[in-house]
């Protein structure tokens, strides 16, 4: 949940059960953050960036693909899902039954558990 009541726009394009998975996923990758590195600000590039820019073989793959499906080229394809997968992480931080806080940081969205 979080504490500021701030907007969170849906995703399309993807089936409802993708979304489920997505948001499954993350939500995981939320809770071992927190668990691991309580008091710390964290993005979705955190959890999809970095080491872990490849979504091959995890749910997030059809955010990537419905772009390319889109006629993006693979630059802009990569941007516009990790844009999606922020709107998805946002959704489920807003959902969660734990309170975070929540900042802007140089156009990055940032969450804490407080």
């Amino acid at each position: 949940m979080l504490i500021k009541n701030d907007k969170v726009n849906e995703v399309y394009g993807i089936t409802d059960r993708e979304k489920q998975r997505i948001m499954d996923y993350l939500q995981g990758a939320v809770y071992c953050w927190c668990k691991n590195r309580p008091n710390e600000w964290f993005s979705v590039r955190d959890f999809l960036g970095g080491d872990n820019y490849d979504w091959h073989e995890t749910p997030l793959i059809v955010l990537y693909e419905k772009h390319i499906l889109k006629g993006k080229d693979e630059t802009n394809a990569i941007n516009a899902a990790g844009k999606d997968a922020g709107w998805l992480l946002k959704k489920v931080i807003a959902e969660d039954q734990r309170h975070f806080d929540t900042k802007k940081e140089d156009l990055i969205r940032k969450y804490k558990w407080v």
